[in-house]
Parts: structure tokens; C-alpha cells; sequence
């Protein structure tokens, strides 16, 4: 599955409300939507259930975005996550 439509699989488990909706790539969730910390968590926590990779703490700002969370989620898949560890 491409990295975008991991991110928006993610997205849409935490809030389904947001299927169908258009996306602006490059502006945070939480400007586009009602997206508060627990929603973001909830989405990191889905986001390693659906790639099996672990995320630190560090790289959640670079998930905030869709732009940034596929471009995220295309390079740690590609090396098998091993930055990611």
C-alpha cells in the first residue's frame, strides 16, 4: 500500500468523520480539523499497527502533515524501518 493511503487509513480509523474530505497536504491535522494530542496519539498507534514500525517520539512532528507523514512512511519503508528502531 503507498504511503498516503496508509496515512489516510489512519487517519480514518481515529476519525472516520474525515473520509471523503479533501486533505491539504502540506498543513497540519490539527489546523484542518478538529484533531486534539489524544487524536494525534491515537493516530501514531494506528499508524505502527497498519507499517509494524516503531515511530519515536522525535519523528511526530514530521507526522503531523500528510505530505510529511507519506513522505515519513515512503522512506522508513523503504529501508525496512531501520531508522525507525
Amino acid at each position: 500500500m503507498a504511503a498516503e493511503a496508509l496515512v489516510r487509513e489512519a487517519l480514518y480509523a481515529v476519525a472516520p468523520e474525515l473520509e471523503g474530505e479533501p486533505l491539504e497536504p502540506a498543513r497540519r491535522f490539527r489546523d484542518q480539523f478538529d484533531f486534539d494530542s489524544m487524536d494525534f496519539l491515537r493516530y501514531v498507534v494506528e499508524l505502527h499497527r497498519l507499517t509494524g514500525l516503531d515511530i519515536p517520539e522525535r519523528d511526530y512532528p514530521q507526522l503531523e502533515t500528510l505530505a510529511g507523514a507519506a513522505a515519513w512512511l515512503a522512506e522508513h519503508l523503504a529501508t525496512g524501518g531501520a531508522a525507525a528502531r
